[in-house]
């Protein structure tokens, strides 16, 4: 697909989307300049403003900014399409967005490739038969990938296995799983993972901090927006020399690494077990003895814990729905000092923030973790009034 290069004041061409094939990025027809100054517009209309003003928002590169596919096989065997699929259920083939890292784009024709070499029949939905659903590929700033075929059952496990020296000789792959996903239902992964390589997790380095995740592990898909959100989080909070930190939702522990130092006790506390190993090897790795991750409920593990063992700062980054009152009920009366809170959805932020008055802000900052869609990133300091 050719496409011209795309600068912030001027709209991005994309085939796919001109086409109709593909509206994803229902944004894609504003200049992207115009795009992060509505979504500041919004943030300041939702939120109160920050005591020292709303930090200059971070822009996303606008293209090959994205270090995850997550590709629909459709099509056969002999023919796949890497993409979506239509209303009919047929194969769109993406391949070439330009949403992707450079190095995912080039990986993407090398695996349909490997989907005909190794014979793999994609699953179709009408007929409910084949094998293959969905390929998943990150890339790590160091351009190794993580490849995961999602399959219906363990059927092409061992086909897998016997061609994988020729992909491994094709492209960096670090890790090669094949994740099961019997269900016929739009659902993206499954709960089992078998792991074809010797390696099992994808180191990404973040600067002075390497995240190791394991295939079922959740990450922003955007790289260069997480690295500038943790490192806007240790700069806010250096001045505030906190001694003890939690970091709740932890996910693979991307704040409570960075937040890290010594003589400093954090713990993280995430649901997903698969990313409480993720952070768990990651912190080890450092050799980070004063930092330790718990499997459990973020809201839980806050309202059931002694007042004494309060910390002097808790981080917060839950999914779109957001806190909710009962663990903004217990920050409002718990007499933690400062908030680090990290939001995808300025709508739940903002009726979390109107539970917690004794709560002001004293920082803010949008970073364009997701352009050419309505969705963004929005992190706060919060300190007692």
């Amino acid at each position: 697909m050719d496409a011209p290069p795309l600068t912030r004041s001027v709209a991005a061409r994309c085939d796919y989307f001109d086409t109709g094939r593909c509206r994803s990025c229902a944004l894609l027809d504003q200049p992207y300049d115009a795009q992060l100054a509505d979504k500041q517009r919004e943030v300041e209309a939702l939120l109160p403003a920050p005591a020292a003003g709303w930090s200059e928002p971070v822009a996303s590169p606008p293209v090959e900014f994205r270090n995850k596919a997550k590709m629909v096989v459709g099509g056969t065997a002999a023919e796949p399409t890497l993409g979506i699929l239509d209303a009919a259920f047929a194969g769109v083939d993406l391949r070439e967005c330009r949403l992707h890292t450079r190095g995912l784009h080039d990986a993407l024709p090398v695996l349909a490739d490997f989907v005909r070499q190794a014979d793999l029949a994609p699953y179709d939905v009408v007929q409910r038969r084949g094998e293959l659903k969905h390929l998943l590929v990150t890339e790590s700033p160091a351009g190794e990938l993580m490849v995961r075929f999602v399959c219906r059952s363990q059927e092409p496990a061992a086909r897998l296995r016997k061609h994988l020296p020729s992909l491994l000789g094709r492209l960096p792959v670090a890790v090669a799983t094949v994740n099961l996903q019997p269900a016929h239902k739009a659902v993206l992964e499954g709960e089992r993972e078998i792991v074809l390589t010797p390696a099992a997790t994808l180191a990404m380095p973040l600067g002075a901090v390497t995240l190791h995740l394991r295939p079922r592990s959740f990450f922003q898909t955007n790289t260069a927006m997480a690295t500038a959100l943790y490192g806007e989080a240790v700069a806010w909070t250096t001045d505030l020399a906190p001694r003890s930190v939690w970091d709740l939702y932890s996910g693979v522990g991307g704040f409570a690494l960075h937040l890290a130092a010594p003589g400093r006790a954090v713990t993280g506390v995430e649901i997903s077990h698969e990313a409480v190993r993720s952070a768990e090897h990651s912190a080890a790795a450092a050799g980070l003895a004063d930092v330790r991750f718990l499997p459990g409920d973020a809201t839980t593990y806050a309202v059931n814990a002694a007042p004494e063992v309060v910390p002097d700062l808790v981080v917060v980054n839950p999914p779109r729905r957001g806190i909710g009152d009962q663990l903004a009920g217990w920050l409002e009366g718990s007499g933690v000092p400062h908030v680090l809170y990290s939001s995808c959805n300025a709508r739940t932020l903002a009726a979390d923030l109107a539970a917690m008055p004794s709560y002001a802000p004293l920082r803010g900052r949008l970073l364009d973790m997701f352009p050419h869609t309505r969705h963004y990133e929005v992190l706060v300091l919060l300190g007692r009034r």
